[in-house]
C-alpha cells in the first residue's frame, strides 16, 4: 500500500475505533500516538496551523473533502518517508484488525488515475495492492 494511503487508512481506522466506547485501549493508544507523531511532523516542518486537519479528519473520517485536504497536507510535508510514522500507522492497523493486517488486506477505496492498462474508475472492497504496471 502506498505510504500516504497507509497512513490515511490507519487514521480512518483509528478515528472510527476511538469513536466507539468499546474500542480496545491498545487501538486508541496506537491511534493517539500516530496523531501525535503526525502533528509533530507538521510542527517540525513549520506548519503547526495545518496540523488541525488531523483533528478535523477525526471528527469527519467519512468526509471526502476533509480526506482530500488531509492527503494534500500529508504529501506536502513528505510524510510518506517517515519510518516512525509509517510504523505507527501499521501498529494502528495491526491492533485494529489483526487478521487483516496479517493478510495484508484492508477494506478501503482505491482510485486509479492515469494510463494504467486494464484498470479504470473506483474500486471498493477488500484489496491487496501489488505492483502496478503501466500499459502501452
Amino acid at each position: 500500500m502506498e505510504p500516504v494511503s497507509l497512513i490515511i487508512t490507519a487514521l480512518v481506522a483509528g478515528a472510527v475505533a476511538a469513536a466507539k466506547d468499546i474500542a480496545e485501549k491498545g487501538v486508541k493508544d496506537a491511534y493517539e500516538g500516530l496523531k501525535a507523531l503526525i502533528k509533530k511532523r507538521f510542527a517540525d516542518k513549520g506548519k503547526e496551523d495545518d496540523s488541525n486537519i488531523v483533528d478535523k479528519h477525526e471528527k469527519k473520517p467519512d468526509s471526502k473533502a476533509v480526506k482530500a485536504l488531509l492527503e494534500e497536507e500529508l504529501l506536502e510535508i513528505e510524510i510518506g518517508t517517515d519510518e516512525e510514522i509509517l510504523n505507527a500507522a501499521r501498529e494502528v492497523l495491526k491492533k485494529g484488525d489483526p487478521e487483516g493486517f496479517k493478510e495484508g488486506k484492508y477494506n478501503t477505496t482505491v482510485t486509479v488515475l492515469g494510463d494504467v492498462y486494464g484498470v479504470a474508475g473506483t474500486n471498493t472492497g477488500t484489496v491487496t495492492i501489488g505492483d502496478v504496471n503501466k500499459g502501452k
